[in-house]
């Protein structure tokens, strides 16, 4: 076995935390983690879903998205 001071294995203790890190990173974040900040959905998302919700009528629908068109061409 390789020891001399801080070296464990030819590598410092923090390339070592590096590495569990990285790892940890690679594997674990694409997973949904209880308290992760998820993207906000968009107006056009939250209306496509009070519409296949049935909270709103065909023709509410119809009016709110050309709303949003409108706004997003404008900018």
């Amino acid at each position: 076995m390789m020891y001399y001071d801080n070296y464990y294995y030819g590598m410092n203790i923090i390339w070592w935390a590096i590495w569990v890190i990285l790892l940890f990173w690679i594997f674990a974040i694409p997973y949904n983690i209880p308290g992760q900040r998820r993207k906000k959905d968009s107006a056009f998302e939250l209306l496509q879903k009070r519409y296949a919700h049935g909270d709103i009528t065909q023709s509410e629908y119809y009016d709110k998205k050309k709303i949003l068109e409108e706004e997003f061409h404008k900018s």
